[in-house]
């Protein structure tokens, strides 16, 4: 199968199993794990912050950072379709308590789209607006990279009315590359940052919060009370370190093999990109009248061997990453193309 779900499904290469296999370990719940120690320097040094915290996943990531930068009752702004309000099976409410307002258009907004939106702490109807969410990568959004004056006139604002700005940054080092920045200029404007090692790193779970000491220091008390406290995690930090020592020139193949499967699927008629032109490593499309919806072309794929996965209706998301080659991408768009008919 040609699995093209998601980034996620990727199986550890033989260079980073190696790597596991003989990672020094210790109890990272004393602070005695070398490698987790050694990954959260290098993560903080390359995002530009004070220190780093490994958890498991993007989503705890995301709820741990709720709940150490607001308090239940608050507003955070984020921008249409984000990652924490529709692929968090509702987190932010029931963990962190806290509501979301959605601006802007497909994924993207201005700073001033921002300030609009803002509730005053001292109002005696509305919910006060603490944080400001940004994704980078938009996962939803078809992978764009967020326009990063654009991404600084927010977080400026945010700064200057005490609103504390956060980066949902899953698929940063895709917008690096992307973008041909570095990582850390990236994080610069940002308060906290999140950034995976498991989507286009290839690496089995892991994701990394980085920012100021003392915010970290209360991300580890949330992160136990959301069952993320775990013990020794060297072994999945050696795949992080693994990862970030091999992984991240590649992702430019990755962004190269979804172009390539956009423009087959542009070229038919019934097909709409969601963001075209793709920049990274996601394709979106819709499917127009007089196509089959999306749960026909995924069942016809996958009878002929490729793997995706329905965004709505009549919206289905592919994704490429390290497990699949330029070939099978080229087969796989071939596939799609036939399964939706012209």
């Amino acid at each position: 199968m040609i699995d093209l779900r998601s980034d996620t499904v990727t199986r550890p290469t033989d260079g980073m199993r190696a790597a596991m296999a003989s990672a020094p370990v210790g109890d990272d719940q004393f602070g005695e794990d070398p490698t987790i120690n050694e990954l959260q320097s290098r993560v903080a040094a390359l995002l530009g912050k004070d220190a780093a915290l490994w958890l498991p996943s993007g989503t705890m990531a995301n709820q741990v950072a709720l709940r150490a930068l607001t308090r239940p009752g608050d507003d955070v702004i984020v921008g249409r379709e984000t990652h924490a309000v529709w692929h968090e099976t509702g987190g932010g409410g029931a963990n962190a308590g806290v509501q979301f307002t959605e601006i802007g258009t497909g994924g993207r907004f201005t700073a001033d789209e921002f300030i609009a939106a803002i509730k005053p702490r001292d109002h005696m109807l509305y919910p006060p607006t603490t944080l400001v969410e940004v994704e980078n990568t938009h996962n939803r959004g078809g992978g764009f990279v967020v326009d990063q004056r654009e991404a600084s006139r927010i977080c400026d604002a945010a700064r200057e009315r005490h609103i504390t700005s956060f980066l949902d940054g899953a698929r940063l080092w895709n917008a690096a590359v992307a973008s041909r920045s570095r990582a850390g200029e990236l994080a610069a404007p940002f308060d906290v940052v999140s950034v995976s090692l498991s989507k286009g790193l290839g690496a089995p779970a892991g994701t990394m919060l980085a920012g100021p000491r003392e915010v970290m220091r209360d991300c580890v008390r949330h992160r136990r009370m959301l069952g993320g406290a775990m013990r020794q995690i060297g072994i999945l930090g050696a795949a992080g370190l693994y990862a970030l020592d091999h992984h991240l020139d590649r992702l430019a193949d990755d962004h190269d093999n979804a172009k390539l499967v956009a423009s087959s699927l542009r070229s038919n008629p019934r097909v709409s990109l969601v963001a075209d032109p793709v920049e990274t490593n996601i394709v979106i499309f819709s499917l127009e009248a007089g196509a089959p919806d999306a749960a026909a072309v995924i069942a016809e794929a996958r009878a002929r061997g490729v793997l995706v996965v329905a965004f709505g209706p009549r919206t289905v998301r592919a994704v490429t990453h390290l497990d699949v080659t330029r070939e099978q991408c080229e087969r796989a768009a071939g596939v799609l193309v036939d399964a939706i008919g012209s």
